[in-house]
């Protein structure tokens, strides 16, 4: 019997635009974050325009290292080169996977390295008299007032994310050894901490509560133009538009809601907080990431191995 003639199967070099949104389908069901979600969503639509907006010979190596002189000439951070460029290597590896794409070139375009990041971005911190002013700010007689200032309360004091302060609910609100404190808050990738709650941040969450008449769900509500609550929750925008607008009668026009996270970790640093006590606080995996977040230096002047004092003094010879 004779055999068929049967042609190697050979993956492509070129992908077109219905292979690019399955490669990107297959990236976001491997994700379990809905923060890394968006994230990668965003980045693989950004290279996805780019890519098709001419023709290319192929999806490699060169074409990947144009993608980031063009991030790099939008003038993006080295960071957010960097998360682009990963993004892309994902879409890639997918691509290779599902048989769209050859594996020699995906594997050249693993190789393209990201872009140099010199320093460390550590963004901006509050001394005490600035948190405390800040919080003045954002004191008022109206509902929208006392929100604000239960939000930026629970920022600041308890160090939460943007995405934890809207999804804390009343339920989350608990005493735990004597204390009140905000349990199984789910953070980032989906740990589960307690964070304790101060007194003078409980105060401000009870008294927007008691006003906004919240018994129950989400502690915090969106607040109409006539100064009623209404619906089920807020979305992480309304904090990130919060925090500008309180900032803005301090003349800080660049204070982010992380900032408050930040400030919260180098209070309670400077006040005598173990650094093992901040990173449970703030649910760091790593004690490094911490150690960024307080922008931790060398103290020359007064250092920490210096306060033990001496414990051996040597003796002159005569006195031997």
């Amino acid at each position: 019997m004779r055999k068929k003639n049967r042609r190697p199967i050979g993956r492509k070099i070129v992908l077109k635009l219905p292979d690019l949104d399955h490669a990107k389908a297959a990236v976001l069901n491997s994700l379990s974050s809905p923060h890394s979600r968006r994230n990668y969503k965003y980045a693989m639509e950004q290279f996805i325009d780019w890519y098709c907006s001419e023709p290319r010979l192929a999806l490699n190596r060169t074409v990947v290292l144009r993608f980031r002189l063009h991030l790099e000439s939008l003038g993006l951070a080295a960071g957010t080169v960097n998360q682009r460029l990963a993004a892309v290597r994902r879409l890639a590896y997918e691509a290779a996977d599902s048989g769209l794409l050859s594996p020699e070139l995906a594997a050249g375009i693993r190789r393209v390295k990201g872009a140099k990041q010199l320093g460390a971005r550590t963004g901006n911190w509050l001394t005490q008299e600035q948190a405390r002013l800040l919080l003045e700010k954002a004191d008022g007689d109206s509902l929208r007032s006392a929100r604000d200032l239960a939000m930026i309360s629970v920022l600041v004091g308890c160090g939460l994310r943007r995405a934890e302060l809207s999804a804390l609910t009343v339920e989350n609100l608990q005493i735990r050894q004597g204390h009140w404190a905000i349990v199984d808050l789910v953070g980032k990738g989906n740990h589960v901490r307690t964070v304790p709650m101060p007194v003078w941040v409980k105060d401000a969450v009870d008294h927007w509560r008691s006003l906004a008449k919240v018994t129950s769900g989400r502690v915090f509500r969106a607040v109409s133009r006539h100064g009623t609550p209404w619906g089920t929750g807020i979305s992480e925008n309304v904090i990130w538009y919060v925090v500008r607008r309180v900032a803005a009668r301090m003349q800080m026009d660049s204070l982010a809601p992380h900032d408050l996270r930040r400030t919260c970790a180098k209070l309670c640093h400077v006040n005598g907080g173990e650094l093992e006590q901040i990173q449970f606080l703030l649910g760091h995996v790593s004690v490094l990431t911490t150690e960024r977040y307080l922008g931790c230096k060398q103290n020359l002047e007064k250092p920490v191995n210096d306060r033990f004092g001496c414990l051996f003094h040597r003796q002159s010879v005569g006195s031997r």
